[in-house]
């Protein structure tokens, strides 16, 4: 049987090839066919893995036939990101001219348990140089677009991932979130993107084993379903003994959440998130959608939360803390003689270089200063939660940008939003704060703008409350159904 992937979520596509009704290697082929056509326009996949795909199908179907136990992606074509998502072998370039042609060592464990469970991993989606905007565009590959509009952004960081699933090249996909990373391109291609509570998911870096907690760097899933989403973040979650951030296993049972429903749950409703300038096409959208929650049982109050400082200060403190991370990676580089503020400047885009050399200089005294006003943030959440069961924003703040054609690299977000200024590198994502806390969020599809553009909703749980946040994300789902929505978008396959 010759599938066509795109009509297949995740689960059902696994379930198929464990019931021998479809073979992981015409389901390989399939999606390899699928980027074949579709991937010149949306620059998604910059390294297909075609070879090794089939190579892995073929390991797959006779494992099918031999009766071993089967993992829950057995079979299941997908994409990881090309940022510091390292699969042994295989190119990865971090968005950067300077890495064109740098390959990994060793697999980092959340590629390794996604493998483990049976995955077949046919490419590596686009990425901004270093993860360092909202945006996927960079000066190596150029400019990721939604499948909704070819003529404009992904988002990002982990647009190749997004934009493969949402335009079916993919079922499913993996991407990394420092600052909304994952929900941004969610929001932005009209699919799911879970960030889970810090420390679920190992981030094992070296040399600075302690880097991703500066902002906080999760891993999490891309998927068209609720349900896809949370299988692969059941793979991708569990402690890990070379993380000093990860936490016990409490064995959570994500897939078994979506359907548990939101009956008696109070959600706080927050379309600016405190003090965040939003456009009114997306305003009007997020109203909408979040009345979905009243008709699954739930009840819906306005939250009015003070996060103690304004929009502007908390994207400054971000910047300044992504610049800091960054500057670990860089102090790790020397070992390997790559200096990137040396003999590689020029190799940098310039607002990348640019972000790099106004945070060299940081004292520690200025960190710990951002760290009381991270502090303030926490401490906001924390009590919002002692009121409210899951708290809901906008994902974004504007509808996807256009991209910005032969000047590879620039594209960015607006430098204002409803008369307001903003940032153009991620002052206009409403995700960055949750990245000062570490609380889990997802980004759903809320609907579409009136010229059919995708608009996310963010849903905020309690540390560790990952559980509820699929309650909310499923039941969501159930009342405003999203799946046809990619057949119809000009950049699916």
């Amino acid at each position: 049987m010759t599938p066509d992937i795109g009509a297949y979520s995740t689960t059902e596509l696994a379930s198929a090839i464990r019931r021998g009704e479809i073979s992981p290697i015409a389901a390989v082929e399939d999606s390899l066919t699928k980027i074949d056509e579709g991937n010149d326009a949306l620059n998604a996949i910059v390294t297909l893995l075609d070879e090794e795909a089939v190579e892995r199908a073929e390991a797959a179907q006779q494992a099918i036939d031999r009766g071993d136990s089967l993992g829950p992606l057995h079979g299941v074509p997908m994409v990881i990101k090309d940022l510091f998502d390292f699969k042994a072998g295989v190119r990865n370039t971090i968005g950067s001219a300077v890495f064109a042609d740098f390959v990994p060592e060793e697999t980092v464990p959340y590629v390794q348990r996604l493998e483990d469970a049976g995955a077949i991993i046919v490419g590596k989606g686009n990425t901004p140089e270093f993860g360092h905007k909202g945006t996927t565009d960079n000066q190596l590959f150029g400019a990721t677009s939604t499948p909704f509009d070819l003529d404009r952004n992904a988002g990002g960081s982990s647009g190749g991932p997004a934009a493969a699933v949402a335009a079916g090249l993919v079922p499913v996909a993996q991407g990394t979130d420092g600052g909304g990373s994952v929900r941004i391109p969610a929001a932005w291609c009209g699919v799911v993107g879970f960030k889970p509570s810090f420390g679920r998911v190992p981030q094992v870096t070296r040399p600075d084993a302690f880097m991703s907690h500066t902002p906080f760097i999760h891993a999490g899933p891309l998927a068209r379903t609720v349900e896809d989403a949370a299988v692969v973040a059941d793979v991708m979650c569990g402690p890990h003994p070379r993380d000093p951030f990860s936490v016990p296993d409490e064995d959570p049972d994500f897939q078994g959440a979506v359907s548990r429903g939101v009956e008696g749950m109070t959600i706080g409703y927050s379309p600016h998130f405190d003090d965040f300038p939003v456009d009114p096409r997306v305003r009007r959208v997020v109203d909408d959608a979040v009345e979905a929650f009243e008709t699954a049982g739930a009840t819906v109050e306005p939250a009015d939360l003070d996060l103690g400082h304004s929009h502007t200060e908390l994207t400054d403190l971000w910047i300044r803390e992504i610049g800091g991370l960054y500057h670990s990676a860089v102090e790790g580089f020397k070992a390997d003689d790559i200096d990137l503020l040396g003999e590689h400047r020029e190799e940098l885009s310039p607002e990348f270089a640019a972000m790099l050399e106004a945070t060299r200089d940081q004292t520690l005294i200025e960190a710990k200063r951002d760290d009381h006003v991270r502090s303030d943030v926490f401490d906001a959440l924390q009590d919002a939660f002692e009121t409210y069961d899951l708290l809901v924003t906008p994902t974004l703040a504007v509808p996807p940008v256009e991209n910005a054609g032969e000047n590879e690299g620039e594209t960015v977000g607006p430098t204002e939003v409803d008369g307001e200024p903003v940032d153009p590198l991620i002052g206009w994502c409403l995700t960055h704060p949750i990245n000062m806390t570490g609380h889990p969020a997802a980004s759903v599809p809320a609907g579409l703008t009136d010229d059919g553009l995708p608009v996310g909703m963010q849903l905020i749980g309690r540390r560790y409350a990952d559980e509820a946040v699929f309650a909310a994300a499923g039941a969501i789902e159930r009342v405003r159904p999203w799946r046809e929505h990619y057949r119809s978008a000009p950049g699916a396959v």
